[in-house]
């Protein structure tokens, strides 16, 4: 499969955290992963001693793979909104996280995903994910 920004990803390093798309159906749905280093940057003041990837990275991370899903020629999407997200439980260095978006509805401009973090079996955040189209 292409890489993320081969698929339309507008992000460049150091701002993207989907590593591989796993599985892709453009307008409607996308599955991938991201594993971040012990190393990244952040693990060394969140949490010194007990790192955990930051919420608002997990965010992004599950924005980006909804902008994927979205995917269309031509248009750009843009976070809008956030509803209900929450962290179940945390994610570390070295984990596989899996991340997981599917379009819930569109209406205009504004499109819907349903997103979900996990790593093995065990849910890390959930919620709803709104992006903007734009035009490029």
């Amino acid at each position: 499969m292409k890489s993320p920004v081969e698929l339309g990803l507008p992000h460049r390093e150091p701002f993207i955290f989907v590593d591989e798309v796993v599985t892709l159906t453009p307008g409607e749905s996308c599955e991938a992963r991201k594993v971040f280093s012990a190393d990244t940057a952040f693990f060394a003041g969140h949490f010194p001693g007990n790192p955990l990837v930051p919420g608002v990275i997990l965010t992004e991370a599950l924005a980006q793979t909804a902008g994927l899903a979205a995917g269309q020629d031509g248009k750009s999407f843009r976070l809008t909104a956030l509803k209900g997200i929450k962290f179940l439980s945390a994610a570390g260095p070295g984990e596989e996280i899996r991340l997981h978006a599917r379009k819930a509805g569109a209406v205009g401009g504004l499109w819907q995903f349903e997103v979900k973090a996990t790593v093995g079996d065990r849910s890390v955040a959930e919620g709803v994910v709104v992006l903007s189209e734009t035009v490029i």
